[in-house]
């Protein structure tokens, strides 16, 4: 059972240091110095109200097991600093998840998830259209648990310059729209999508991708996203990594005015939201921005072919038996095309 959260208090301050120093003590060369460096611990609850957000814990026999804050975020590179008298001026919708940290034996339990819950309803209500967050280059724990959550990798590392040679990934969410994602991003994407593969695949009752290959798989489309061969497009819906479509720009010599749509994925529960034809949208944003005057796509009859009808796609032809499932099951394939317009870039 996880304990109950309740706002942070400037007295909870001993209680929070030592919550820190312990999680920052399990990775050799951290330097907690408060006093020099990050003076806020010693009145956090006001650091956080001054700077127009707010902070929680979780106590469990009179010691504190968990914390987080959150704030408007106050540009893309938020320094650590003391609290000031006036908040920054705030990225128009964008907040910042701060200092979640949990005591070791409460890892696993669900507590994590319940303080990211509470900071993101809190953030979403006061009118975040996107979420921000840090996270030291050697949390790598941290890092699997944000991806989990639909955080992916964002911008440049930054230094901290500090005792601790600190130097710090970036990850962001928007709450809904789409994205087109650079290098770093898609290596951050490639647990999230392979769970999404999962469960596209169990909704049309295909058997299932074993995890470690669909990861494979997605770690090879991270890679050509990296080559500059294939653009990778997600869309989030409620602060949920909920679709994907990939563009492939790797086409033969005398084909490079072609791209191919490929691998549209909709999660089941956020279907019949606009979100597969939005990935297509920005496919073809995508396709004019890369001087591409002609798409191409290859789906099974279902869903996807009734949507590239709906979307104004021709067809070209059905091949029977073209390839076959994760099962080894025959499938005939509907190829389509359509001409990208002007319109779309």
């Amino acid at each position: 059972m996880t304990p109950p959260l309740r706002p942070g208090r400037d007295a909870d301050a001993d209680g929070l240091i030592a919550l820190i120093g312990a999680c920052w003590g399990e990775y050799p060369g951290i330097v907690l110095d408060v006093d020099g460096e990050v003076p806020e611990l010693r009145a956090l609850a006001s650091y956080f109200a001054g700077a127009g957000g707010a902070l929680w814990v979780a106590e469990a026999g009179g010691t504190i097991v968990g914390m987080i804050g959150v704030r408007p975020a106050a540009g893309p590179d938020v320094p650590p600093g003391p609290p000031v008298p006036v908040p920054p001026v705030p990225v128009l919708g964008t907040w910042e998840i701060c200092k979640l940290y949990l005591a070791r034996d409460r890892r696993g339990t669900g507590l994590a998830e319940a303080l990211l819950r509470q900071a993101e309803t809190h953030a979403v209500a006061a009118g975040a259209a996107r979420l921000l967050l840090w996270s030291d280059t050697r949390f790598t724990r941290a890092h699997r648990f944000y991806e989990k959550h639909h955080y992916l990798r964002a911008g440049p590392i930054r230094a901290l310059h500090d005792l601790s040679n600190s130097l710090e990934f970036g990850y962001a969410k928007p709450i809904a729209g789409c994205a087109t994602l650079d290098a770093a991003a898609a290596a951050s994407a490639v647990r999230p999508l392979a769970a999404l593969s999962a469960v596209c695949a169990g909704a049309a009752d295909r058997p299932l991708l074993a995890e470690d290959a669909a990861r494979v798989v997605w770690q090879r489309t991270a890679a050509a996203v990296a080559a500059g061969t294939r653009r990778l497009i997600v869309a989030w819906a409620d602060g949920v990594l909920a679709g994907t479509v990939g563009l492939d720009l790797a086409t033969p010599p005398e084909q490079r005015h072609r791209a191919e749509v490929a691998g549209l994925l909709v999660h089941p529960a956020f279907r019949r939201r606009g979100l597969a034809r939005a990935l297509l949208a920005h496919a073809g944003q995508e396709a004019a921005a890369a001087g591409r005057t002609l798409l191409t796509a290859q789906t099974p009859e279902g869903e996807g072919a009734f949507l590239l009808r709906a979307e104004g796609w021709t067809e070209a032809g059905r091949i029977p038996d073209y390839s076959r499932d994760a099962g080894g099951t025959p499938q005939a394939m509907l190829f389509c095309w359509r001409a990208v317009t002007a319109a779309a870039a």
